[in-house]
């Protein structure tokens, strides 16, 4: 049966403001979360770092640790490098992570040496008996030192993992920290800067920060009845940890089950393998359960968010911003982790949501001898907002304009061309930059204000890309009774996604929240999900899930149209019946059409969809898209849940925006205008946006 676009009026279910599905468990502490498990014999572990950012790894004696009462193993990097068939590195854009250090150290806090033992305390105890010598190696911190051709490699060689189709093009075997490069090229900037009545140059730099979710990482593995490997863990991408293990230990898929109960926060410190391959190693040695989980030090020395130097030239011309360009800087750390795509989904964004005819784009991924870096509420996004807005607003009162205007005339229209060729939809940036202002009273001047806290006001303007290429696989299962079981790889992690997904589901087939139960995900159940992150899971696993749930009510319009001698596109579902749109007294309950399909009610009705929005293939020369006029699936811009759940969304975007804005984020000026004016326009800028 076709799918009918339905109105706001028509929808009973979406839109509406509805009870969390996840709220009980955990107000009452009853949610399962990894850390709560406990396995009978099951090892803990702990792990010897480096104290060194850069050294080589010249002796290890552990025979004292491992003769300790209650150590079950002590693990060293060359002895997972020797094991037939293990890969020693995992990582999701470069294989260049060793799951324990193998012959150097690439940052202070590598792990080095890991203890299984039966109680943490014991596994502590037996890393004081570790002894390890080092040879220091000259190590680069500073992201624009690294760049530089005289500086030290942090890796001598680059191992491409292969993962994703838009790192497909990356190379091995180059010698430069510059492990990734992302180019966009529009126009002829250089004849635009050399016309241009004024050009604004400035460097913004914004710091690393840790994520700090509430819950720590923690990985659970061991081995079943049938020896295969199962893995309970604290991950936003299960599908990709399966993935990750297999390769890394030559482990058939279908003998690895990953499974994600609750996790306590992730904001993107959780993406890909993190403990999994450590724990993994550990519980294939010892055949027992094994459990690694890190303190809040540990956290730290895990991930953090990339700091960024972003150097950013403007030509502007009749009042208008003619030509960008753009030097992007991201602090991968020690090893690549996700920065290589960070990159290049960031890079092709810092010129921002405006009409810019010509524009110069260069985004590096770039090792330091740091703690690595990883994706942070936005993939690298809000970094670049910081500078690329915080110099269109300088411009702005540089000139004299208003900045609310200033930002409205180039900004982007339905349909136009972004700097990449790709055309924009559901976009409505005029709209939000105008709906920003109204709410902040923005014309009106601000009252005198005493004391020590003050009140600004600030206005900025961002893009930001749903993750792609990417795919969510989702089962929708209706029972006879009129309840229905979706199997998605979605990770609850209090965004409320078990909530948006049960509402659409509900929507679809006519049915009430409570009769909808996400089941969590299970690699051995629900179906393949890149990740949850990217602003992608209520658009790509919500049209997932009402994809499977439109072909179960297609399956049972098709027994009503027939018993009713009705069309199916006449039929619609609404609480727990399909009836005749226009008049629902004429219509089945969902057991009733299961007994006129199957004579029985002990049956199930199941269906399977893909999301799978086309991506635009970008040269990797130029960063020009190749289907820039293009189709692709057209996002509904209706909000899912109750009105106000875009505030709460918005409040956490504010307070992610602080580690930019707060947290010592700076910037240089270089621009060709007067100095007094400058400083003039530069204190004032900072007095009204550091309290947004």
């Amino acid at each position: 049966m076709a799918t009918r676009d339905k109105d706001m009026a028509d929808l009973s279910v979406v839109g509406q403001s509805v009870y969390r599905t996840d709220a009980n468990p955990k107000v009452t502490g009853r949610a399962l979360h990894v850390g709560n498990i406990e396995m009978p014999g099951m090892l803990h572990v702990a792990v010897l770092r480096s104290p060194y950012a850069h050294a080589r790894i010249k002796r290890i004696d552990k025979a004292k640790a491992e003769a300790l009462s209650g150590v079950a193993v002590v693990l060293t990097g060359a002895e997972i490098a020797k094991m037939p068939g293990v890969d020693a590195h995992f990582g999701p854009a470069f294989r260049d992570q060793p799951i324990l250090a193998v012959e150097k150290v690439c940052y202070a806090g590598d792990p080095v040496v890991a203890v299984a033992a039966v109680d943490r305390r014991t596994a502590e105890d037996a890393l004081q008996l570790v002894e390890v010598d080092y040879e220091q190696l000259p190590a680069v911190f500073d992201v624009l030192e690294a760049v530089k051709s005289d500086s030290p490699f942090v890796h001598e060689q680059h191992r491409p993992a292969k993962a994703f189709a838009d790192l497909a093009h990356v190379k091995a075997g180059r010698q430069s920290n510059i492990c990734y490069h992302f180019k966009l090229r529009t126009g002829d900037v250089d004849k635009a800067f050399a016309e241009a009545d004024r050009v604004f140059e400035d460097t913004f730099s914004s710091p690393p920060a840790q994520h700090v979710p509430m819950e720590p990482h923690v990985t659970l593995v061991y081995l079943d009845e049938h020896a295969r490997l199962n893995v309970w863990t604290s991950s936003q991408s299960p599908s990709y940890v399966r993935t990750e293990l297999s390769a890394t230990f030559g482990i058939p898929m279908n003998r690895i089950r990953v499974r994600v109960p609750y996790i306590g926060g992730g904001y993107g410190a959780k993406l890909y393998a993190k403990l999994e391959p450590l724990a993994t190693v550990l519980a294939l040695i010892t055949r027992k359960p094994v459990r690694y989980a890190l303190t809040r030090e540990e956290e730290f020395l895990t991930i953090t968010k990339h700091g960024v130097v972003t150097k950013i030239k403007t030509a502007v011309k009749n009042g208008a911003i003619t030509a960008r360009k753009c030097e992007v800087y991201w602090d991968t750390g020690a090893y690549a982790e996700i920065g290589p795509r960070i990159g290049h989904k960031s890079g092709y964004t810092s010129a921002g949501p405006y009409r810019i005819p010509n524009v110069w784009i260069d985004s590096y991924c770039v090792y330091t001898n740091r703690v690595p870096a990883g994706a942070f509420r936005g993939f690298g996004v809000p970094q670049v907002i910081w500078a690329y807005d915080s110099q269109t607003d300088l411009i702005a009162r540089a000139l004299g304009a208003d900045p609310v205007e200033f930002r409205l005339k180039p900004a982007l229209e339905e349909g136009e061309p972004f700097a990449t060729g790709t055309l924009v939809h559901s976009f409505g940036i005029k709209e939000a930059i105008r709906q920003a202002a109204q709410a902040i009273d923005w014309t009106k001047p601000r009252a005198v204000q005493a004391g020590t806290k003050r009140r600004g006001k600030g206005i900025a303007a961002g893009v930001k890309a749903v993750l792609t290429p990417s795919i969510s696989g989702a089962i929708v299962i209706l029972n006879a009774d009129g309840t229905a079981n979706v199997l998605s790889s979605t990770v609850e992690m209090g965004q409320g996604s078990e909530t948006t997904l049960g509402q659409i589901v509900a929507e679809e087939l006519g049915l009430s929240v409570g009769q909808v139960h996400i089941v969590q995900p299970d690699t051995d159940v629900t179906p393949y999900d890149t990740i949850t992150a990217g602003s992608r899971s209520t658009y790509h696993m919500g049209n997932a899930v009402r994809m499977a749930a439109a072909k179960v009510k297609a399956a049972l319009c098709e027994v009503v149209a027939a018993k009713l001698e009705v069309a199916p596109d006449d039929l619609l579902a609404r609480n727990g019946r399909v009836c005749v749109r226009g008049m629902e007294e004429r219509g089945m309950t969902i057991g009733e059409i299961f007994l006129a399909k199957f004579g029985s009610l002990g049956t199930t009705l199941a269906a399977e969809a893909v999301c799978q929005p086309t991506a635009a293939h970008m040269d990797p020369e130029t960063g020009q898209s190749e289907a820039s006029r293009g189709g692709g699936m057209s996002t509904d811009r209706r909000p899912h849940g109750p009105g106000n759940r875009p505030v709460g969304k918005m409040h956490g975007v504010l307070v992610s925006f602080g580690h930019r804005r707060g947290s010592r984020g700076r910037y240089r000026n270089r621009a060709r205008r007067s100095s007094a004016t400058h400083q003039r326009r530069r204190h004032r800028h900072g007095d009204q946006s550091e309290t947004l």
